[in-house]
């Protein structure tokens, strides 16, 4: 990337709007982060909701911080969670706030949509509470009638605003529960009974492929944005990073451990799998698929960990301060299914907190090896297991 009149180094930046944090970084011309940023997602504190103009603001704040006086903001790619979207109008102004994909009230309106969906299964994710469609449904009738013009998942937002048209990176429309990768066409009878409307579909673009030139009153006040930059699609985050983890160790099966576990392989094909709960996106800048398969992590702990005695067992646990009593395969805790379904003890579970914390690291353990299981076997490539990431898995613990 070349040095701007101003002297300052031009960077792309990448962000990740996760589900508990949002993450900015900048990369210099060798790939170098040479900043970054962290803020906690904004969410509505009784709703769970995430406001996307208020998310945007704090990207934008985020971006101003990295570049500070030495950068110069060159491109941009935004990723993050899958599912989580609003309806915005023609001015791409959201009109609803975004119902979280792990929200308790997703299981509601499922159950009222399941019957209509039929049982067709051949659609890149599974159909479960947790999918984009059930977010279409509960934002239907939240948004003022006749002024929405188009859906934008969350994190696409920024990406939309600042290229100035709606779009939806491909590894999104994966997770709606009304596409599929194979033939990259939406189910209208899918899309009619919970958007209302195929019109409101903006165009699947490739994640990785450039939308448009980025336009940002606030950057440009800042001095950090340089009048050619670009927006690249961005979409899901985790294909993405294990896109990345491929280009690290070709074959990498990447163990993300977040506020969701996501075991993530890159494939020349893939095949869905229901039964193992497999689910496939589209190759990151490649013909291939990506597959994955998706596990609550950081919602089962905190639930257990609303015990004093037991969060306190648990760090020691994963510290390796203490050995694990001898319950890890006993059943005694029944990890939280995605889209918001609570955690729970066995009815003979015990009462001890170093039991109890044992129990939930050891579903929570099997839970981990059954999706790498999985994603090993929907590969028709060999795969190699490597790259866990964010500190989450311990050796000694």
């Amino acid at each position: 990337m070349p040095v701007s009149g101003n002297r300052r180094l031009s960077v792309a930046c990448g962000v990740d709007i996760g589900s508990t944090n949002v993450k900015v970084i900048a990369l210099d011309s060798a790939g170098h982060i040479v900043a970054r940023a962290s803020r906690p997602t904004p969410r509505d504190e009784e709703q769970l909701s995430i406001d996307a103009a208020v998310l945007f603001a704090s990207i934008e704040e985020m971006l101003v911080e990295v570049c500070g006086d030495r950068f110069l903001l060159a491109a941009v790619s935004c990723s993050g969670v899958g599912e989580d979207g609003v309806l915005v109008d023609e001015r791409l102004r959201p009109l609803t706030q975004a119902l979280a994909w792990f929200d308790p009230r997703r299981h509601r309106i499922f159950r009222a949509l399941r019957p209509s969906l039929g049982s067709d299964e051949s659609f890149d994710a599974e159909s479960d509470a947790v999918r984009t469609l059930v977010g279409w449904a509960w934002a239907r009738v939240q948004a003022v009638q006749g002024e929405a013009r188009s859906w934008v998942a969350i994190a696409d937002f920024a990406g939309a605003l600042w290229s100035g048209s709606a779009f939806m990176s491909d590894t999104l429309a994966s997770r709606t529960g009304a596409w599929r990768s194979l033939d990259r066409r939406w189910a209208e009878d899918r899309v009619m009974l919970t958007l209302g409307a195929t019109d409101l579909l903006p165009p699947v673009v490739p994640s990785g492929s450039v939308v448009g030139h980025l336009d940002s009153p606030t950057l440009r006040a800042a001095d950090v944005l340089d009048p050619e930059a670009l927006v690249v699609a961005g979409g899901h985050d985790h294909p993405i990073g294990g896109w990345a983890a491929d280009q690290l160790a070709p074959g990498a099966v990447l163990d993300s451990m977040g506020t969701a576990e996501v075991v993530v392989a890159q494939s020349p094909n893939g095949r869905i799998d229901r039964a193992s709960h497999l689910e496939v996106a589209p190759g990151i800048l490649s013909s291939g698929t990506t597959l994955l398969r998706v596990e609550e992590l950081s919602r089962n702990l905190n639930w257990a960990a609303q015990d004093p005695d037991v969060a306190v067992a648990i760090r020691t646990l994963m510290d390796g301060a203490m050995e694990p009593a001898p319950v890890l395969d006993s059943g005694y805790f029944v990890p939280g299914t995605r889209g918001g379904q609570l955690p729970s003890y066995a009815l003979d579970a015990p009462k001890d907190p170093h039991a109890r914390a044992s129990a939930v690291l050891g579903a929570l353990a099997h839970l981990g090896r059954d999706a790498v299981g999985a994603v090993l076997g929907g590969s028709d490539a060999p795969v190699k297991c490597g790259l866990p990431v964010d500190g989450c898995a311990r050796r000694v613990g």
